[in-house]
């Protein structure tokens, strides 16, 4: 199993971060990733970027050392409905949405409350990901959110970093898996890396989805075909949600 693409990771301007955007991309190339998303925090975060931030990342290349760069966000979920921390219009233009929880973003409550959260977040059609939804401290209904991210076709992570900083959070990362495998709902796999040196480092991760014999057509970073294949899902996705948004706002 071999990873080509990095679906999670972070520059400076998260502001707990220590790399800059060319210097990821850089490491990316020495490691054969061939595809990184650029998902710094959405603006609640303490020292996260301002909204406009995500406005300019228009000004990137597609491309940094011959890595496609793909220009995303990590958004914060800041209620119990769903709502996030960066608005619609400034997700229009971004080409992948990640969602987490973080405990000083928001109180964290019950696992209902968790779950119900997780499944309006899934509803979001701008959001491609719920990130680290193993951990401890956001309990939630695994099997439910499997089976909402596999209905609106949406993507499930598996986060190298929880290992590290959201300690016992391997047996939920390992029933996520174990039941994304069961309904066939795809993956993607995240460093989060939050400096360049960790990049592509996956290592955890592929040890685990291995153990869990997850099929390699379920996880999206084996495969630059099969990720491209959900970009073009997505854009028309995106496509067919903003006609509806113009048709009910012409009537």
């Amino acid at each position: 199993m071999q990873f080509i693409v990095d679906t999670h990771t972070h520059t400076v301007s998260s502001g707990h971060a220590y790399s800059t955007v060319v210097e990821n991309a850089v490491e990316a190339q020495k490691k054969g990733i061939q595809m990184l998303a650029m998902t710094d925090h959405g603006p609640i975060l303490e020292g996260a970027p301002n909204r406009f931030f995500f406005s300019n990342l228009r000004v990137l290349p597609k491309e940094i050392s011959g890595v496609r760069i793909l220009k995303g966000v990590e958004c914060n979920i800041i209620d119990y409905d769903g709502k996030l921390d960066l608005e619609e219009k400034y997700m229009r233009n971004l080409e992948f949405v990640l969602a987490s929880f973080h405990d000083i973003c928001i109180e964290p409550s019950s696992k209902e409350e968790h779950t119900r959260a997780f499944v309006k977040v899934l509803q979001n059609p701008y959001v491609d990901v719920i990130a680290h939804p193993d951990n401890v401290v956001f309990p939630v209904d695994i099997e439910k959110v499997v089976l909402m991210a596999k209905e609106y076709g949406k993507l499930i992570e598996v986060n190298n970093h929880s290992f590290v900083v959201r300690k016992g959070s391997e047996h939920n990362c390992r029933e996520f898996i174990r039941l994304c495998k069961k309904y066939e709902t795809k993956v993607v796999c995240g460093s989060d890396a939050h400096i360049a040196f960790d990049i592509g480092n996956l290592s955890k991760i592929k040890t685990i989805l291995e153990e869990e014999s997850m099929p390699e057509e379920l996880i999206l970073n084996t495969s630059m075909e099969r990720f491209n294949l959900y970009l073009e899902e997505r854009r028309k996705r995106i496509e067919t949600y903003r006609g509806i948004c113009l048709n009910e706002h012409s009537k």
